[in-house]
């Protein structure tokens, strides 16, 4: 059948408006993506939604909730909970009860006894202490049987002996003094005591040579130079000669000591001396072999030679 030219032209603009129709995407139809060199990456099966602000804002981790308010900073207490006392109270209250345990100790002669303790047993805690200070003191300079951990650890325990002798004998001193069981001038000055003149006098004699020893002691890097040693050695071996007084002191000038505490001190001081006799001959006897072995390495012309012949 043949078309007029009207007709033709009509029948071309309907096909064309129904193809553009059948091309145009409807609504929530996907599209495909678009040819060409940016084209974007296809999402997988168990990834979550589109990032939203940028390609990285899909990578931060959600804000953590906030954590619940303490009970202590909340308007008001929980249901069911009562607000605990605040400080000041709680400070009141434990004022109150140690004045009252201070009033029920005090009218139960508590006081009375502890001022008779200290009357007592604050110099035997000093003597204990010093004689302890002492003992740990030769094991700290052991290398037989210590190692130099070993020895470090004898030497904190020395030190700490030292500092609590020293507190016992300043509480000692003072309650001597405060009862009037001897005065100040004897108690700072040896030998000028009325009544025990030896005896107080060797306490306090023993205690400047307790104190210079603790601060050579303390002070001790300042005689490692060469020829400084054997100073700092002589004055801290005056802490055996204040032990031996302090120990003189603390058993005959006041109340009678028990047996087993005076033959405890006695084998402290037979071990203390016999340790340090055989020290003291170990170093005579290196020092001899040292003389021999300078004498031999002498040459005929006076040069001191090596161990082995050679000469420098």
């Amino acid at each position: 059948m043949t078309l007029s030219p009207t007709q033709s032209q009509a029948q071309t603009q309907t096909t064309a408006q129904t193809e553009s129709l059948t091309a145009r995407p409807q609504a929530g139809t996907p599209t495909a993506p678009p040819a060409g060199p940016h084209r974007p990456r296809r999402r997988g099966r168990h990834a979550g939604p589109p990032a939203v602000g940028g390609r990285r804002a899909g990578l931060r981790p959600p804000p953590r909730p906030e954590p619940p308010e303490p009970p202590l900073l909340r308007d008001g207490p929980e249901p069911g909970r009562v607000r605990p006392a605040s400080g000041t109270v709680r400070a009141g209250v434990l004022g109150a009860a140690a004045l009252l345990s201070l009033v029920v100790a005090g009218n139960a002669g508590a006081f009375t006894r502890f001022w008779d303790f200290l009357d007592f047993g604050a110099g035997v805690l000093a003597l204990v202490s010093l004689t302890a200070t002492v003992l740990w003191g030769l094991v700290a300079t052991d290398r037989l049987l210590l190692r130099t951990g070993h020895r470090l650890i004898a030497q904190a325990v020395h030190r700490g002996t030292a500092v609590a002798g020293f507190g016992f004998l300043a509480l000692h001193i003072w309650v001597k003094v405060a009862e009037g069981r001897t005065g100040p001038a004897a108690a700072a000055v040896p030998f000028t005591d009325g009544d025990q003149r030896l005896l107080i006098g060797l306490g306090t004699l023993a205690g400047y040579l307790f104190l210079a020893a603790a601060v050579t002691g303390a002070v001790r890097g300042s005689f490692a130079a060469k020829g400084r040693s054997h100073w700092w050695r002589a004055v801290h071996l005056c802490a055996y000669v204040a032990w031996g007084a302090a120990l003189v002191h603390g058993l005959k000038s006041g109340r009678a000591a028990a047996w087993w505490a005076t033959a405890a001190y006695a084998l402290c001081l037979a071990g203390v001396a016999a340790v340090l006799v055989q020290r003291s001959y170990a170093r005579l006897r290196r020092g001899t072999a040292a003389a021999r072995a300078t004498a031999a390495g002498t040459a005929a012309d006076g040069r001191p030679r090596g161990p082995r012949g050679y000469r420098p």
